[in-house]
């Protein structure tokens, strides 16, 4: 009779367990979610994958494993429609052709090296060139044109998380060490998009990752009358082929000065050389390696708002200068100049050959983190 009476109650004790379970189940469903799906294949038959981060609200992050790339991302406007907010394509063949990194991760070493050298330990180290005289976003081909793998994180009250990984060989674009990454993805119940990168190695190599998404708040239209902040009182000039000249300079009085709220377009023909618009690396305000906000970005029309924190010490302010209406993206749209902008978190360009800048150098024994955050509202 006591054997029977323990059995019914580990019955019902497990019975309360797994109405525990359940209910969690339940709740986060209500709160953030995580969906995957097929997005399309390689021509070898990889499959590439969609994750799908959604909160309660109805804001959605869409990220594939191709490049570990945001595909979309879905927030509301100050009337409470959702809309797109960055650019991108509807099915993975617009990824797989030519186009400027949208919504990719960027590695080996965001931005540019130039002359695809550096010297590192003694030993010198030569790069392909992708960008004029110079090497751009780790290579001809980067980790936004690698296959990442993707791991559904347990969720925590109110998160939806997604964990995506790539081991980059020793040698590959002819960086030194086997670098292994991992970048995860992960939305609040806040409208906040967070992107935490680690990274370890097995040689000292130059790393600098970054997220290449591009931003148009309105969800059309160009981006000239949006309103920017910069957390920046620097920035570094940079030659003809834009390589910083090692310089930090002060960005009072010249078109680069944001540090008040200003329309993106409100100097942009001032800037020296004629660019066709911005393509700076600003110095942020704040300790390297602590969360700090850089930027503030509103769209008057939408009433969306984005807020950047990053642990970077810099961020590369980017107009779309180089989008000439050729690239027909999402829903057909042709995406023309000043079409989005980006605001990627980073350290500075070619630091690697500028011992003064903070250092972009991960050796083995070190782990390396750096944290992201898209904080959008609207008003």
């Amino acid at each position: 009779m006591k054997t029977q009476s323990s059995v019914l109650r580990f019955a019902a004790s497990a019975a309360l367990i797994v109405g525990m379970i359940f209910g969690a189940t339940r709740a986060l469903g209500q709160e953030g979610s995580v969906k995957r799906t097929t997005f399309g294949k390689l021509g070898d038959g990889t499959q590439i994958e969609l994750l799908t981060l959604k909160n309660a609200h109805g804001t959605t992050a869409k990220i594939i494993t191709y490049g570990a790339t945001l595909q979309g991302f879905w927030v509301a406007d100050k009337g409470g429609k959702l809309g797109d907010v960055v650019l991108g394509f509807d099915d993975l063949s617009g990824y797989l052709a030519p186009h400027p990194y949208f919504g990719a991760t960027v590695g080996r070493f965001a931005n540019r090296i130039a002359k695809g050298k550096f010297t590192l330990d003694g030993r010198e180290y030569t790069l392909a060139l992708n960008d004029g005289p110079n090497t751009l976003h780790g290579g001809r081909q980067g980790f936004s044109r690698k296959v990442w793998n993707a791991e559904i994180l347990s969720s925590g009250a109110g998160v939806a998380s997604v964990k995506f990984t790539y081991i980059s060989p020793d040698g590959e674009e002819g960086f030194p060490g086997a670098l292994k990454t991992a970048v995860v993805y992960t939305l609040t119940e806040n409208d906040e998009l967070k992107i935490e990168y680690t990274a370890t190695t097995d040689k000292a190599t130059p790393l600098n990752l970054t997220n290449h998404s591009y931003f148009n708040l309105a969800g059309s239209g160009d981006i000239l009358g949006n309103v920017l902040q910069l957390n920046a009182d620097q920035y570094t000039p940079v030659d003809s082929t834009l390589i910083p000249t090692g310089e930090l300079a002060p960005v009072k009085g010249t078109p680069l000065d944001f540090t008040q709220p200003t329309a993106v377009g409100a100097r942009i023909a001032q800037l020296a050389g004629n660019p066709g618009g911005y393509d700076h690396n600003l110095v942020l305000n704040g300790e390297n390696g602590k969360l700090k906000w850089a930027a503030r970005l509103s769209d008057p029309a939408s009433g969306r708002r984005l807020e950047v924190w990053t642990t970077e010490p810099g961020v590369q302010f980017y107009t779309g200068n180089f989008l000439d209406g050729t690239i027909k993206g999402k829903g057909g749209t042709l995406y023309g100049k000043h079409a989005a902008l980006c605001l990627e978190t980073q350290h500075y360009p070619d630091s690697v050959n500028h011992p003064n800048f903070p250092t972009t150098i991960l050796r083995p024994g070190a782990v390396f983190h750096s944290e992201s955050i898209y904080k959008f509202s609207a008003k």
